[in-house]
């Protein structure tokens, strides 16, 4: 059963940029955690940067962001690497976390049908408590609302 909104988000460890994630190791601080398709993709590449744009903004806040896709840590590292973003990136391969959050749709892709992340952006307070949830994203003006709700908490 995914996460739910004013619910205690289920504590995880997975693989990452810099050693394994554990989402309680960061209560105490509001975690924004944002669910992207594929490293390297037009619209993934603009929402990683949006959020890198404004991760002092999200800092003076107090809270952290992580980006989470089922891309290999190594492909994160390159992506990482190549977009400067001073943020965690997170492998989800097999799926368990997006799962925690239920990320995982059938898409249209080229008129066939896939399974994939359907773009989600997650906001969780300092208790660890989910507070606010966006699905079916779209880049533009998110990262905006995003910061405006952390900001309101």
């Amino acid at each position: 059963m995914p996460a739910a909104l004013d619910q205690v988000v289920p504590d995880f460890t997975a693989a990452a940029t810099g050693g394994p994630f554990t989402l309680s190791a960061h209560r105490g601080k509001k975690v924004v955690v944002y669910f992207y398709p594929k490293d390297n993709t037009p619209g993934c590449t603009t929402e990683s940067m949006n959020f890198r744009d404004m991760y002092p903004q999200f800092e003076a806040a107090g809270a952290e962001i992580i980006g989470i896709s089922r891309d290999s840590v190594k492909s994160h590292d390159n992506f990482k690497s190549k977009l400067e973003l001073p943020f965690t990136l997170v492998s989800d391969a097999d799926e368990a976390v997006c799962a925690l959050f239920g990320v995982i749709k059938m898409k249209k892709m080229y008129g066939k049908e896939v399974r994939g992340i359907e773009r989600s952006t997650f906001l969780i307070d300092g208790n660890g408590v989910l507070r606010r949830e966006w699905r079916g994203v779209k880049v533009a003006g998110h990262i905006d609302e995003v910061l405006a709700s952390v900001t309101a908490l």
